[in-house]
């Protein structure tokens, strides 16, 4: 499982998504891994929960793109990335990116850059849940600013 994307209704468990990432690897020095969760408040609203939403043969064109670019730009050993969609929960997990490198710089660079740009470029509709309703979520400006910044 070396470079691996799953997108996905069902939760996943961080320490078996670990544990795959790192199967006989004797070379990795550096695992990073990020998970992104549901959040009670966002930008000053309340919000009870999400939809995510996709369009499967697009989404996975654009994550392996977002890989192969992360895989170019730094040594990499080893990818994953577990996207959510469908209903979530406030503390359900989103999104796992885990990543193993020889050196640390490329493992943290390659798991930021590559949460950027699923922030940013990967085609997930998100609509939050909250007591005013249901409303569509853009990405915002500063995680457009912060993905300028790997240009």
């Amino acid at each position: 499982m070396p470079f691996s994307i799953a997108v996905q209704t069902n939760d996943f468990n961080v320490g078996d998504e670990y544990a795959q990432l790192v199967e006989n690897d004797k070379d990795a020095g550096a695992v990073v891994f990020f998970v992104g969760r549901v959040r009670e408040m966002n930008q000053s609203r309340l919000v009870s929960g999400l939809s995510l939403e996709y369009y499967p043969s697009m989404t996975e064109r654009v994550l392996d793109q977002i890989m192969d670019v992360a895989r170019q730009r730094w040594d990499l050993i080893s990818v994953r990335i577990v996207h959510r969609v469908g209903q979530l929960y406030l503390s359900d997990q989103i999104v796992f990116v885990g990543v193993t490198s020889q050196h640390r710089e490329h493992a943290f660079q390659a798991a930021e850059f590559l949460m950027d740009f699923l922030k940013t470029q990967a085609p997930f509709w998100k609509k939050e849940i909250t007591a005013h309703g249901e409303m569509w979520v853009e990405a915002k400006e500063s995680d457009q600013q912060r993905a300028i910044m790997w240009e």
